[in-house]
C-alpha cells in the first residue's frame, strides 16, 4: 500500500502539471511574434529565443510596427520587462533622465566578477569614476600611448603572422586573431607586459582563458530571470574583437566598399614618398598619424552601427515615468535597449537600413568624426581576405556581439 502511495503522489503532480500546461496553451495569447501564456505569460517565448535574442528583438520590433513592446514574466512574479528600440526612448532613459533609470542592485550581481567599477555602479560613484575615466582618455599622453601600442602589435605580431598564413595558404579564424589581438594591445597598456598571444603557434594563455571563463553566464543572468541563471550559459567576448570581425566580414561581403578604401591608402602611400624609407618593402604598416584623415577606412562606423559591440543595455526604473513615445514604465519594471535593433530599423535608418553603406556617415564635406585602428589599414593594405563558402555567419547570443562560430578565412598577400 505505501509502495502504491509513493507512486500516486508523483503522478498526481505530474498529471496536475500536463493539465495546467495544456489550459495555459489553450489559452494562450499571441500578439505577432509574441506568445503570452495565461500562467507563465512571455517566458517561453523569451526562453525560446534565448540563443539568438537579438534577432528576435528586432522581429518583433518589425512584426509591431513599433519601437517598444512588454514582456511579462510569470504570475507568480514581478518580472515585468520594456524592451525598447525608439531613439527618443533612449534618449531619455540614456541621457537626460539617467537618474530615474540606474542599473539597479541585481544588475551588479550578474556582473559580480566586475567588483564596484564603473560598469556595475550607479549615481555619484559611477559620475567620480567617469569623470576620472574621461580624464584619462581624452589626454594626449594616453591616446599616444595607446597608439604606438597597437602600431607596436600589429607590426611585430599580427602583420608577421598574416604573412605567413599567407605564404602556405592555411586557413585561420580571422576572430580568433581579433580577441588575441585585443588581449595583447590591453596586456601592454595597462601591465606593460609582452604577452606573445599572438605568436605563431597560437599558444593558450591562462590569463585570457580565465577572462572568459569569468564572463560565462553573464549573458543569461543579464536576460533571463534569476531563478535560471544556471540552467544555461554563454560566453562574451571583448569589444575590440566584436567591431574588428564584422567590419572585416563585411567589406570581404562588399567589394565596392573594400576598393575605395585601397583606393584611398593608394594614394596616401603615394602623397608620402618621403616616408617611403621608413615603411620599407612589402608588409607596410602605416602611421595613425597618417590615416586619420582618410574617409572611407572610417566604415567602422557602420559596421558598428549593424553589428553594435554590445548588443544591448538594461537598466531598472525608480519612480513611474511616461516615455516620449507614450509607454508608461513603473517602478520594479526592467527595461532592455537592444542596440543590435536600433540599428536595423527602417523608419530610423530608412528602408536600406540592413546595407553596408559608410557613406551615410559622411558630412556634406565627405568627413567623418572618428578615429581609426592601425590594424584595419595594415590588414586591408598588405592581405586579401577570403571567407571560405559555407559558413552561417550569425552573432553569438553574448554581451559582446562575436560570430557564433568563428570566421574562417584565407589571407592572400594583395597586389597592388
Amino acid at each position: 500500500m505505501d509502495d502504491l502511495s509513493k507512486s500516486f503522489v508523483p503522478a498526481t503532480f505530474i498529471l496536475i502539471l500536463i493539465c495546467f500546461l495544456s489550459i495555459g496553451l489553450f489559452l494562450k495569447k499571441t500578439s505577432q511574434a509574441i506568445d503570452y501564456w495565461l500562467f507563465l505569460g512571455s517566458l517561453p517565448t523569451l526562453a525560446r529565443n534565448s540563443n539568438r535574442l537579438p534577432e528576435w528583438f528586432t522581429e518583433v520590433f518589425c512584426s509591431l510596427g513599433r519601437g517598444s513592446f512588454f514582456l511579462d514574466g510569470p504570475i507568480f512574479s514581478n518580472l515585468k520587462y520594456f524592451v525598447t528600440c525608439h531613439h527618443k526612448n533612449i534618449e531619455y532613459i540614456l541621457k537626460s533622465h539617467s537618474n530615474n533609470f540606474p542599473k539597479g542592485p541585481d544588475f551588479k550581481q550578474v556582473f559580480d566578477p566586475l567588483g564596484d567599477g564603473i560598469f556595475n555602479v550607479d549615481s555619484d560613484a559611477w559620475k567620480v569614476q567617469r569623470r576620472m575615466a574621461h580624464a584619462a582618455f581624452i589626454s594626449s599622453e594616453y591616446k599616444d600611448l595607446v597608439s604606438n601600442m597597437c602600431r607596436r602589435v600589429v607590426e611585430d605580431q599580427v602583420v608577421p603572422l598574416l604573412v605567413r598564413l599567407a605564404k602556405t595558404g592555411t586557413t585561420i579564424d580571422l576572430q580568433e586573431v581579433c580577441s588575441r589581438f585585443a588581449f595583447d594591445v590591453n596586456m601592454n597598456t595597462i601591465f606593460g607586459t609582452h604577452a606573445n598571444y599572438l605568436s605563431i603557434e597560437l599558444p593558450s594563455n591562462d590569463l585570457a582563458e580565465a577572462i572568459d571563463a569569468a564572463q560565462e553566464g553573464v549573458f543569461y543572468r543579464h536576460t533571463m530571470p534569476m531563478f535560471m541563471w544556471k540552467l544555461k550559459c554563454a560566453s562574451g567576448k571583448d569589444t575590440i574583437a566584436s567591431g574588428l570581425i564584422w567590419f572585416f566580414w563585411l567589406v570581404s561581403k562588399t567589394p565596392s566598399v573594400e576598393k575605395k578604401i585601397i583606393e584611398e591608402l593608394k594614394v596616401l602611400i603615394s602623397s608620402k614618398t618621403e616616408k617611403l624609407f621608413e615603411y620599407g618593402e612589402w608588409p607596410w604598416v602605416l602611421y595613425s598619424d597618417d590615416i586619420n584623415g582618410l574617409v572611407y577606412l572610417l566604415a567602422l562606423c557602420e559596421s558598428m552601427r549593424i553589428y553594435p559591440p554590445v548588443s544591448y543595455s538594461r537598466k531598472t526604473v525608480l519612480s513611474e515615468a511616461v516615455l516620449l513615445d507614450g509607454s508608461l514604465v513603473k517602478p520594479g519594471m526592467e527595461i532592455i535597449i537592444p542596440f543590435y535593433s536600433v540599428g536595423r530599423m527602417p523608419w530610423i535608418w530608412g528602408e536600406d537600413c540592413l546595407e553596408f553603406r559608410p557613406e551615410r556617415w559622411m558630412d556634406d564635406d565627405g568627413k567623418l568624426n572618428r578615429h581609426e585602428n592601425a590594424l584595419v589599414a595594415a590588414v586591408l593594405f598588405n592581405f586579401q581576405i577570403e571567407v571560405l563558402e559555407g559558413q552561417h555567419v550569425r552573432p553569438k547570443p553574448a554581451i559582446s556581439l562575436h560570430t557564433e562560430k568563428g570566421l574562417e578565412v584565407k589571407i592572400k598577400k594583395r597586389v597592388i
